[in-house]
């Protein structure tokens, strides 16, 4: 058992969190609360023998959607569900390429997945960040452009119809669908959380900063909703709407493979400098 090799410290410990804005705040932790959160976090680790490299950062994508779900239907006939997966494994292309992450999808093909189960496949396997991808449809054919959306509740209402739909999905999975076992929410302290909202914070930012530089974005493009899929305790987390598949232009750049290169390249360039900050933070921490 991993936790088994955690040595718990004789005292109490602080730990500093950016909160945002410049503003950096310093917690005490008693020793028991600190080994705790070594022990359930999936970042967790044994210690590296020395000249060996740790494993490179696990970057879960997931495109939404799949099998009979085929998610936003577009103006055209285009299944979310496809430009979800064939972006996704762009995205995967061009992270590995790098030489600098480890890439791994909750689904690689037309396949159903429970909401939960994706979020419960990023926690088993020690992801440190998870990216959903979608292509959702509004009642409204001129909305267009791609937003960003982290944990919270409904910014607007455009955002909380997005979140019904999104989260709906699950009417697919039957009497087999399982509710995520709540055991993690009981070990982990509050402060994983806390970080974990200001990693989720961090990605948005970048990811639409990176993405307004080559897609048309949605009018206030940074929102915050109840997605399912970004309820993991543990994983900085984001939800990108590439666009509408109600709106035709959305839906035509989405069918071409350059626009679904760029808009990868524009991920990927989020990703990247998350994971430089994070870098930047952790030294800090340590």
């Amino acid at each position: 058992m991993l936790a088994s090799r955690i040595m718990v410290p004789s005292g109490p410990l602080t730990r500093r969190v950016i909160l945002g804005l410049g503003v950096v705040g310093i917690f005490v932790l008693p020793a028991s609360v600190h080994a705790a959160m070594l022990a359930a976090s999936p970042a967790a680790k044994p210690p590296t023998r020395p000249g060996v490299r740790p494993p490179a950062p696990l970057v879960m994508l997931d495109p939404g959607h799949g099998g009979k779900d085929p998610g936003a239907i577009g103006v055209s006939g285009t299944y979310e569900k496809h430009i979800a997966l064939a972006s996704a494994l762009e995205l995967k292309r061009q992270l590995e390429a790098t030489g600098r992450y480890r890439v791994e999808l909750t689904r690689g093909r037309d396949v159903f997945i429970p909401l939960n189960d994706r979020v419960g496949h990023a926690q088993n396997r020690g992801a440190a960040l998870f990216v959903s991808m979608h292509a959702d449809a509004l009642g409204n054919p001129g909305v267009r452009g791609a937003s960003v959306y982290t944990l919270g509740i409904a910014s607007d209402q455009q955002t909380a119809t997005l979140a019904v739909r999104e989260n709906s999905a699950d009417r697919f999975a039957g009497a087999t669908f399982r509710e995520t076992s709540p055991e993690v929410a009981r070990i982990l302290a509050s402060l994983v959380r806390q970080e974990t909202r200001a990693g989720s914070a961090r990605l948005a930012h970048s990811m639409v900063g990176s993405l307004d530089q080559d897609v048309a974005l949605l009018q206030n493009p940074s929102r915050h909703a109840g997605f399912v899929v970004l309820k993991a305790a543990d994983i900085p987390s984001v939800l990108v709407e590439m666009g509408f598949m109600s709106n035709a232009r959305d839906e035509a750049a989405l069918r071409r493979p350059e626009h679904r290169a760029r808009v990868a390249g524009a991920m990927k360039r989020a990703i990247e400098a998350y994971f430089v900050a994070h870098d930047s933070v952790a030294r800090f921490n340590g």
